[in-house]
């Protein structure tokens, strides 16, 4: 299902990640990828409040989570920038969709990296 939220839909998601070749393409593909299915589930769901925008989004941490052992595979990792990029993005995400008061660290709370 297509992204409707024009914010969202517009957004680059990682791109920073992209610009530098320490983070191979093929593996922040799969990032965006995971960002993307968060919009389109927050779309599909519709969380009515934070603690329900919170269980989407620590399921997407998840899947990163899963995703660094694709970045250590491939010579790179979720180090600092990719950290920083990342949570900008979720953050971007919880914006997007009206979550302004949304805590940026709970956002990501389930992240191992």
């Amino acid at each position: 299902m297509p992204i409707t939220n024009e914010r969202a839909a517009g957004h680059a998601f990682l791109r920073p990640l992209y610009a530098d070749t320490y983070f191979p393409d093929h593996v922040v593909d799969k990032g965006r990828e995971i960002l993307v299915r968060l919009c389109e589930r927050i779309e599909a769901e519709q969380p009515s409040d934070l603690a329900a925008l919170y269980v989407l989004t620590h399921a997407a941490t998840e899947e990163f989570n899963l995703l660094e052992a694709e970045f250590e595979a491939s010579g790179s990792e979720i180090e600092t920038v990719a950290r920083e990029e990342i949570a900008e993005d979720f953050w971007f995400v919880a914006s997007a969709y009206g979550f302004t008061e949304a805590d940026a660290e709970e956002l990501i709370a389930t992240r191992d990296w």
